[in-house]
């Protein structure tokens, strides 16, 4: 027999004859505090569950329905917030106090999202969203569009791109950039057209074959339109509907169209920042030279750039 099992052996058989001895090692007294320590701790833990409970309150907001405003139409809504109570005492307990800065939040979806609601055109995002988006109306400007991606790509925004059919279906080099650089692609009509002088006909035809050439390239539909000029009437906001696309407007207007200067351009933009901003632009030149600049200034006021997908959900 080795020297490691007897020294085993002598090992076990001490500890079996100091049982045997003493089948207990605790004492009456020591049991007593053992008891009062575990009582205390339920009690901490209960008051601690209690107060975040009762404090829960202060934090919580509650959830805001989708409506139609009378001058802003569609207007999405926003989540509510409340404190999820038992995540909240798991990440304190160890310490059992309360601590703020541990509260664990979820959000509360509202009863009434924009989808639910009549068809209608849509301006702006929740008012109380800190979020912009860019819309960019697409059917000339070639030459700007590169440069544009590029300082999208600098900042790491994702903008939504408005196409026409016909410019699409000549460009669709472009088209599959605009796409592969991740940002929205939505339909812009086929050739630019006064949509409230159009038959329903009429109309059907310019978002059915615009959807067709961008499905064609993109391999998407688009579920985003925007009517040329801002032209629409019931009968075009009801057909876009029907071809499952809200109808996007816009609250702030670069008039960049109009050949302004950079720094009048900015101004303009600047004074009319709001939470849930659509800031409507084209591929212009000043847009190519103060884009920068413009993504800046949002930034510099505590705004998010996101895509109108992310804009219009009810995500805080």
């Amino acid at each position: 027999m080795n020297r490691v099992v007897i020294h085993f052996l002598v090992f076990l058989f001490i500890v079996v004859l100091s049982y045997q001895q003493n089948p207990n090692p605790y004492s009456p007294s020591m049991l007593d505090s053992l008891s009062r320590q575990s009582k205390q701790v339920s009690v901490n833990k209960a008051q601690l569950m209690k107060e975040i409970e009762e404090k829960s309150n202060e934090y919580e907001e509650p959830p805001q329905n989708a409506k139609i405003d009378k001058v802003w139409k569609k207007i999405p809504g926003r989540n509510g917030v409340k404190v999820n109570i038992e995540k909240s005492f798991e990440k304190m307990q160890d310490k059992g106090e309360f601590n703020q800065s541990l509260l664990v939040f979820e959000q509360v979806k509202p009863e009434v999202t924009i989808t639910d609601l009549p068809n209608s055109p849509i301006y702006r995002g929740h008012p109380e969203k800190r979020m912009i988006t860019l819309v960019i109306n697409v059917a000339w400007g070639n030459e700007n569009i590169p440069s544009i991606l590029n300082t999208l790509k600098k900042h790491k925004v994702k903008a939504n791109f408005f196409i026409e059919g016909k410019w699409a279906s000549n460009n669709t080099k472009l088209v599959k950039m605009i796409n592969e650089e991740g940002h929205t692609i939505g339909n812009h009509a086929f050739n630019h057209p006064d949509m409230k002088r159009l038959t329903n006909e009429q109309n059907k035809e310019q978002l059915v074959k615009t959807n067709e050439i961008l499905t064609a390239i993109t391999g998407e539909k688009p579920k985003w339109f925007a009517p040329p000029s801002g032209s629409y009437n019931e009968q075009v906001v009801q057909l876009a509907s029907s071809l499952e696309m809200e109808t996007i407007l816009w609250s702030v207007d670069t008039v960049d169209w109009q050949k302004p200067t950079t720094s009048v351009m900015l101004d303009r933009v600047n004074s009319k920042l709001h939470p849930g901003a659509m800031i409507l632009m084209h591929p212009t030149e000043v847009m190519k030279k103060g884009l920068d600049q413009l993504i800046l200034n949002i930034i510099e006021k505590e705004y998010r750039i996101g895509t109108v997908g992310n804009l219009l959900n009810e995500k805080r």
